[in-house]
């Protein structure tokens, strides 16, 4: 983690190339050195803030005001930042009979404060948890007593959870968490609160800005969406090879334990919908044979999305997993014990994330939870099938390898998709594609649920979701399409989304062939597309004109709904 020093000489650095977030800074308490915290690791990560920064203490003037400078700025975030300690002070102002509810009225004032801002920005709000405080008036006895100070704190941080959880677009920055695993005196400076009225120690302020702009980057759609582990003295103790299945570590006993709790957390990541893969220096055989016969073994092949075994080098490995998976290497964790090994993965991957693993397993795993690696904005039923998914797009590979004629290979595959528009059940799916989608996505628009719902129920907009399935078995939800009618007889193409799993597979064809008949349907002359590029989505540069659109002057792409002509794809519509 980097120090606050080290932050604040980062907001000198250069911006050009950064990525531009415009953010809003609303506190009850002095936020200077929190702007500077933020600004500073926005450029470690790659991120240009715009920071807003609203006066001292004027939380409620700012949000509830429509005319105030917060919302003259239009930031694409708004964090409040409100403090335990001027909480404990209004609870103590607080008349003692209503104390007892006095969490239920703080849970709506946050309520109020999401409310008034989504009422004028188009912004996702970040609110934090309260680090707890115990004021030691009522001692161990506070956890029976209703109007006591930490049972109503403890409530409180329960009913923000509630609502972030009923608001789509509310996230909460877990301080109370940074507490837990920091201690308090990390946390709090008496002093500096006592000077400067800051409630947060300069070493703690890194700590909050990492916690936002994880949140910030994974609404952005920067996360992480793959392990890669090692196996010797990384999944298990000792050497497979040379220990055999019944000399190596893993189980209730010993180190064992720590490998065992590993793979627990690995377990659980993928049942979320993280893609796990093993890259391991060994003989295939012998390095699967933990997987599938060791008792003790919490991970099993069918948990493992890719499976790479060899003695090739392993930026080689990790390079063809890279290929299969068709992600980035910036998604991309990769997990060893040796030093050596990772070293020459940063070197010959420099996007990928190889965390310092420290040299004794049992620290393995409260390191790796510290760092946050895996944060997510979104999760849907779809995410649990993920290693399901890419298993199958490995045989995809394997049938591929033996056909020599393309068109020869797609008909074999037997591929069928299904084509609806946007409804209450597919619409988490479509909000993450459009949260999550990079590569082949030409606009980068992101959606919330709540705007997705919106979509759907409009009569502005006419919306296309594609499934697409073969004989190996279902890819899901892979296709997202906006189109907006921006004047009569145009159908302006505001967003389009593809998984890339599915590119060289007919669909961005059978796609278009979609829009074309909708067109026609509705009346209408032409189709415009636009193309607006970012670092990751180059590979649709082209997209436009690949499928017969005409580049016109002001930069978009238009083609004639009556000349297009429907291609030949072999995919069939369900």
């Amino acid at each position: 983690m980097l120090s606050f020093a080290e932050l604040k000489s980062l907001t000198k650095g250069d911006v050009e190339g950064l990525k531009k977030i415009k953010l809003a800074i609303v506190a009850d308490s002095a936020s200077q050195f929190l702007h500077i915290a933020l600004k500073g690791f926005g450029r470690s990560v790659g991120l240009n803030l715009d920071i807003y920064e609203a006066d001292y203490n004027q939380i409620s003037a700012e949000v509830f005001n429509p005319d105030s400078e917060l919302y003259a700025f239009k930031p694409e975030y708004v964090c409040i930042f409100r403090s335990t300690e001027r909480l404990l002070k209004h609870f103590y102002k607080t008349d003692k009979a209503a104390r007892p509810v006095f969490a239920e009225e703080e849970a709506h004032y946050a309520a109020s404060l999401y409310a008034a801002i989504k009422e004028q920005l188009k912004a996702k709000v970040i609110i934090n948890s309260f680090p707890e405080l115990d004021d030691s008036v009522f001692g161990n006895f506070a956890n029976k007593n209703a109007y006591s100070f930490p049972y109503q704190l403890r409530k409180l941080n329960y009913l923000l959870m509630e609502r972030a959880i009923a608001d789509h677009d509310l996230f909460i920055n877990d301080m109370n968490a940074l507490q837990g695993r920091l201690g308090r005196p990390v946390v709090f400076d008496p002093k500096m609160y006592l000077a400067a009225d800051m409630p947060y120690s300069l070493d703690f302020l890194p700590h909050i800005a990492k916690n936002v702009l994880d949140i910030v980057r994974s609404v952005s759609g920067s996360f992480k969406k793959c392990a890669i582990l090692d196996l010797d003295n990384t999944m298990w103790g000792g050497i497979i090879g040379d220990d055999g299945i019944e000399g190596i570590q893993i189980g209730d006993l010993g180190i064992g334990k720590a490998f065992t709790e590993f793979q627990l957390w690995l377990k659980q990541l993928k049942e979320r919908g993280i893609i796990l893969a093993v890259c391991s220096k060994n003989t295939d055989h012998i390095a699967r044979e933990p997987f599938e016969r060791h008792p003790d073994m919490v991970l099993h092949l069918d948990d493992i999305a890719l499976f790479v075994a060899n003695w090739e080098t392993k930026v080689d490995n990790i390079m063809y997993i890279q290929n299969i998976l068709n992600i980035g290497f910036d998604s991309m964790v990769f997990l060893d014990d040796n030093p050596f090994e990772r070293g020459m993965v940063r070197n010959g991957i420099p996007d990928i994330t190889v965390p310092e693993l420290p040299e004794d397993p049992a620290e393995y795993l409260e390191y790796l939870r510290s760092l946050n690696l895996f944060e997510t904005a979104s999760i849907s039923e779809e995410d649990g099938e993920r290693t399901k998914l890419y298993q199958e797009e490995s045989k995809r590979v394997q049938l591929q390898q033996k056909f020599t004629d393309e068109a020869e290979y797609l008909k074999h595959l037997e591929m069928v998709s299904e084509v609806r528009p946007f409804d209450s059940f597919n619409a988490p799916r479509v909000s993450q594609l459009t949260l999550r989608s990079n590569q082949f996505n030409l606009r980068t628009i992101r959606y919330s649920l709540e705007e997705i719902l919106d979509m759907a129920g409009s009569a502005d907009y006419h919306t296309f979701t594609f499934t697409l399935s073969d004989k190996f078995g279902g890819h899901g939800l892979i296709c997202v399409v906006v189109l907006k009618e921006t004047a009569p007889g145009i159908l302006f193409i505001d967003t389009w989304i593809m998984s890339c799993r599915v590119l060289k597979r007919g669909m961005e064809r059978f796609t278009l062939n979609t829009l074309i008949a909708a067109a026609k349907e509705k009346g209408c002359s032409t189709i415009i597309g636009e193309y607006l590029p970012t670092k990751k989505n180059g590979i649709v540069a082209n997209h436009y004109r690949d499928l017969g659109f005409t580049l016109q002057s002001d930069g978009l792409w238009a083609l004639s709904v009556q000349e297009a002509a429907i291609t030949e794809n072999f995919i069939t519509a369900k």
